[in-house]
């Protein structure tokens, strides 16, 4: 959590000399790493922004679950240059292992859920590189209602066009 403070504070330092203008990049790919065992943990992310102050992210998580998500986020301009707080909601769709004990037999469990998401976005002005930090919790419906709070999560994405 120390660390997740520094890299705040980092940010806001970096951005507080710059001037407030909108979205800076259209698309974003790159890998969110996240401290939780949400069903959404470390992922491959894609952003598109479908106008300047929305966006869609699309979620791949490989491994144990494999999971696919979606979020629609709202993106809000601070004072710095490409700084935005982000706010939104979506879904996602998880395939997780299970081991039946007495039989031994593994099968794979299909799992539905919401995610919301808030955090700060910021796109660095000279090299095409955007991080982010969120909070990510997850509400599983089917097959198992579980509710992830935890789920904070660091994102760093190759960017490209205006």
């Amino acid at each position: 959590m120390k660390k997740i403070a520094i890299l705040c504070a980092l940010i806001a330092v970096i951005s507080s000399t710059q001037t407030l203008s909108a979205q800076e990049y259209r698309t974003g790919l790159g890998v969110r790493l996240s401290s939780a065992n949400a069903m959404q943990n470390n992922s491959i992310s894609i952003k598109q922004f479908i106008n300047e102050r929305t966006a869609i992210e699309g979620l791949f998580t490989f491994g144990d679950p494999l999971a696919l998500g979606a979020l629609i986020e709202f993106h809000k301009p601070l004072s710095a240059a490409g700084l935005t707080y982000f706010y939104g909601a979506g879904g996602y769709v998880a395939f997780l292992k299970t081991v039946n004990v007495t039989t031994q037999k593994s099968s794979t469990d299909a799992n539905f859920g919401a995610q919301g998401i808030i955090g700060l976005d910021y796109k660095f002005n000279n090299i095409p590189l955007n991080i982010s930090l969120d909070w990510k919790p997850e509400l599983n419906i089917v097959s198992d209602i579980n509710f992830e709070p935890a789920a904070i999560g660091f994102t760093a994405r190759f960017t490209f066009g205006k």
